[in-house]
């Protein structure tokens, strides 16, 4: 799956460059979204991509004849027009977001109650920031994956016009397809990751006063939270996500 990775690299390696095949999401919220849903596989292997191919057009390698049962899944026109146009412009959205998440990483270091991912560029790799996502640890938590802390934010930030996000609240051992019979406490990373998880603004168009307004915004929030647990009254100045 590299939809959240499409531009990064590992070793000077493209993410999905890997393994067999990798599959992109195109999305509009993606680095590289079209304008309604879309999507691609890609393959270094002639013979998968012969068969992906046939599969994506009814299980048919040649017009009216088939081979197996295949579903209609051919990107339309519109869509990669669009995507087309975009391409060209993702190598400068992606550094745009770099320069946002180190900007962030720089303003948020030493924020109380906050761990920042690490938005250093290294030999190894390199990111492209689909998302910038902080954990919100306190050392105060409830049972199961209730964060206080986390909530605590999200509700002073909003209140301060800033959007905040948490993507992925329950982990899969908790989600029902995939329950079987796991219990809470069976994997406490992923739960413990699940409670404290949350994404801020993260888009090209920011601009550093923007993201500077939203650093402020959190140390503030995390400030009145770790020393009265009280939120003072907001500020508006809207920074969506």
């Amino acid at each position: 799956d590299n939809a959240q990775a499409i531009g990064a690299t590992y070793k000077g390696a493209p993410t999905g460059s890997f393994g067999d095949t990798a599959c992109i999401s195109f999305y509009p919220t993606k680095n590289l979204g079209a304008i309604g849903d879309a999507g691609m596989i890609v393959t270094g292997s002639e013979t998968i991509d012969t068969r992906l191919r046939s599969l994506r057009a009814h299980g048919s390698p040649r017009r009216y004849y088939h081979d197996e049962l295949g579903i209609n899944s051919r990107l339309d026109e519109i869509q990669a027009a669009a995507l087309v146009t975009k391409l060209a412009h993702l190598n400068r959205w992606n550094a745009r977001r770099q320069e946002i998440a180190a900007l962030y990483e720089k303003l948020l270091s030493g924020c109380p109650g906050i761990v920042t991912p690490n938005a250093a560029v290294t030999e190894s790799f390199t990111h492209v920031w689909h998302q910038y996502t902080i954990r919100v640890q306190t050392g105060i938590c409830e049972p199961g994956l209730n964060n206080p802390a986390r909530q605590a934010l999200m509700d002073g930030l909003s209140a301060r016009g800033v959007g905040s996000m948490c993507y992925y609240p329950l982990p899969l051992h908790m989600q029902k397809p995939f329950a079987c019979d796991y219990k809470f406490g069976d994997f406490p990373e992923s739960e413990r990751a699940a409670s404290e998880v949350l994404s801020l603004p993260m888009y090209p168009e920011l601009e550093d006063a923007d993201v500077e307004f939203v650093a402020r915004c959190v140390i503030d929030v995390m400030t009145e939270y770790t020393t009265s647990r009280t939120i003072v009254s907001p500020v508006v100045n809207p920074v969506t996500i």
